[in-house]
């Protein structure tokens, strides 16, 4: 990349060449710490809400702000990486967010009240936002262009990891020492992480524009996606459009967004680059990419309710559950990253897709007395399937784009990548507990005196000394842990399905994709 504003001229006519040996693998731990640091942050909280809440006299519904202020800020800052990258260069734009990201870290741990926390967690967001992308365009610019599969990998690794093992690393720490501390450990880390990166990286730093501010284009994308990540946020727990607060914000978020993508194709100096969306590959990257998400996150969201809810698992358990997913998924990323110029790109998606829709089919056959070692298996082999996923298409939505081009299609497809997640978390929710309910419904119809299984059922009730209303508690409790356990299913089984109706999209990406940022120079 080029040098610093001070030196354009120069690094213009002699680009820097990538770096070798260990400043690479210290460039590397330094980025790939940053960037996991950022993405376990937006679920390391999640286990922790109750005690929050507890700690600071507030609900646990107001706890969960602790959640949706840093999501809504960091998904605000996500699209605007681009522009601030191209105004204040690269290297210093992520090292700054940092720093930035360390400083409020802290004051999340200090917070004394839930307005500090949540002013706190408001501004962590916002300073998190560049950082993922900018990981990767850091980590492309400055590795030989015959291992960029292998820094692709390296960044995938860790924005899909870092999610599993948020919840089991706050729940101990929670349980070990106390909710502060999941925002301590972000400061040493941090520091050493920006420091090292300034270190390597403050000589190679990119171009810089001194374009003006779209004001009018901030405003709406404030306005749209803040409003729209707060009533995907807290839509569920004020039952969604029967709420005038989340339907005056679902409003004001579709009037800001339409405003926003009409005025951002005219403007001259936009704040998001939506003239990627003209680029075939990267159009059908990102969709397939935050489909994927919608469908994963889901399966990674309802499951730890359900075992909690439901099966009695603790918040420890139902996080181990889950993190054996990322067992093969760390071992294989390197693996795939090295095949990425050997393969059609498009076919290693579609094998991931069909590992994942296995792996969903094979979650939804599950019964309320499933063993824990049989809910291990569905996703270890899951595992399989996650850097077949990721990995190629970072590359195929990033072929053929220029260098000034990548650090805005990196954020952009962050943002749509969050979105997923969002809406994923938004829609399963409530599916489930619809589904639930019908389930419940449609059981409860079976319990009649003319069944021959209700009334031996009752009776062994009776001889247990359950009898009249503690009788039917009990079958109501056996009906409403069936009925969520069927929910859970129906939900797994259509992750299922919105896998395998993802692949035929793949194939209408326009090979040759080279490598992840075609005109990189190097």
């Amino acid at each position: 990349m080029a040098a610093n504003s001070s030196d354009t001229a120069a690094a213009g006519d002699a680009p820097l060449k990538p770096l070798q040996g260990g400043m690479l693998a210290l460039m590397t731990i330094a980025v790939a710490f940053s960037t996991f640091m950022e993405v376990l942050d937006m679920t390391i909280v999640n286990v922790a809400v109750p005690h929050i809440a507890g700690s600071l006299a507030v609900s646990p519904s107001e706890g969960t702000w602790a959640i949706s202020s840093y999501s809504m800020a960091s998904a605000i800052m996500q699209p605007l990486t681009g522009w601030i990258a191209r105004r204040f260069g690269e290297v210093r734009t992520f090292v700054f967010s940092v720093f930035l990201f360390v400083i409020f870290s802290m004051l999340c741990g200090l917070a004394t009240s839930m307005p500090m926390l949540v002013v706190a967690r408001l501004l962590q967001g916002a300073g998190s936002g560049p950082m993922v992308a900018l990981a990767l365009s850091l980590l492309l610019a400055n590795y030989p262009k015959s291992k960029q599969g292998i820094a692709l990998a390296l960044w995938a690794m860790t924005v899909v990891i870092a999610p599993v093992l948020g919840p089991i690393l706050g729940g101990w720490i929670t349980d070990n020492f106390s909710w502060p501390w999941i925002f301590f450990i972000n400061l040493p880390v941090g520091v050493l992480a920006a420091v090292t990166t300034w270190f390597l990286l403050r000589k190679r730093e990119s171009k810089t524009v001194h374009a003006p501010i779209d004001v009018v284009g901030l405003v709406l994308l404030v306005a749209g996606v803040g409003c729209m990540q707060f009533m995907l946020d807290n839509g569920n727990d004020h039952d969604w459009f029967s709420s005038p607060l989340i339907l005056t914000l679902g409003l004001i978020a579709l009037v800001s967004l339409t405003f926003l993508v009409v005025w951002e194709l005219a403007a001259k100096h936009p704040v998001i680059d939506l003239g990627l969306f003209r680029q075939r590959n990267f159009t059908i990257g990102v969709s397939a990419m935050s489909l994927g998400m919608l469908a994963f996150f889901a399966i990674n969201v309802v499951s730890p309710l359900w075992l909690q809810t439901t099966l009695g698992y603790t918040a420890s358990w139902s996080g181990l559950t889950s993190a054996w997913v990322g067992v093969l998924a760390f071992v294989l990323s390197p693996v795939v990253g090295s095949l990425l110029g050997k393969l059609d790109l498009r076919a290693m998606i579609t094998a991931a897709f069909v590992i994942l829709a296995g792996t969903s089919y094979w979650l939804s056959t599950f019964s309320s007395d499933v063993a824990y070692i049989n809910m291990v298996w569905p996703r270890l082999v899951m595992g399989m399937g996650i850097p077949l996923f990721f990995i190629p298409l970072n590359q195929i939505y990033l072929s053929g784009l220029p260098p000034e081009q990548i650090a805005s299609a990196s954020g952009l497809a962050n943002f749509f990548r969050t979105l997923g997640s969002s809406v994923s978390t938004a829609a399963t929710v409530t599916l489930w507990q619809h589904r639930t309910e019908f389930h419940h419904a449609s059981l409860t119809e079976n319990i009649t005196a003319a069944s021959p299984a209700t009334t031996s059922f009752l009776q062994h009730l009776h001889a247990a000394g359950l009898t009249g209303k503690h009788g039917l508690a009990v079958v109501n409790e056996l009906l409403s842990r069936e009925a969520a356990t069927l929910g859970v299913n129906d939900v797994f089984w259509l992750c299922s399905v919105i896998f395998i109706l993802m692949i035929p999209l793949l194939w209408l990406a326009r090979p040759p994709f080279g490598s992840a940022a075609g005109a990189m120079g190097h």
